[in-house]
């Protein structure tokens, strides 16, 4: 804590400015903490390099069907996979470039971190 309460109204006035508004935090929020589950997470992984069927995510995780579609819901939702259907499978892969970047980001700062 600072010894003496201070403000720098500038400073405030220059950071506020360039914040992004409230409804993308809880967006980003919400991205954080599906972030946060393994599986989801695990999933993540398995797609960064190739497209996967529900049934080949399933076996490369190590859970259910049911678990792994429960998880691609969610991650579709915020827009961190998509979906390709071909007949009656489908196949989903990461959403954009920006996802495979957030999450080789973040892993890299986990294992740089060790």
């Amino acid at each position: 804590m600072c010894q003496q309460h201070c403000e720098h109204a500038d400073v405030i006035a220059r950071v506020r400015a360039r914040m992004a508004p409230d409804e993308d935090m809880t967006e980003l929020a919400a991205t954080f903490r599906l972030l946060g589950d393994r599986t989801g997470v695990r999933i993540l992984e398995a797609l960064a390099g190739d497209e996967l069927c529900v049934c080949d995510l399933a076996a490369v995780v190590g859970h259910s069907q049911s678990a792994v579609s429960h998880q691609l819901r969610l991650l579709r939702a915020a827009k961190l996979v998509r979906v390709r259907r071909d007949g009656k499978n489908a196949f989903y892969s990461l959403d954009d470039d920006h996802v495979r970047h957030l999450f080789r980001q973040a892993l890299d700062h986990v294992q740089e971190s060790r």
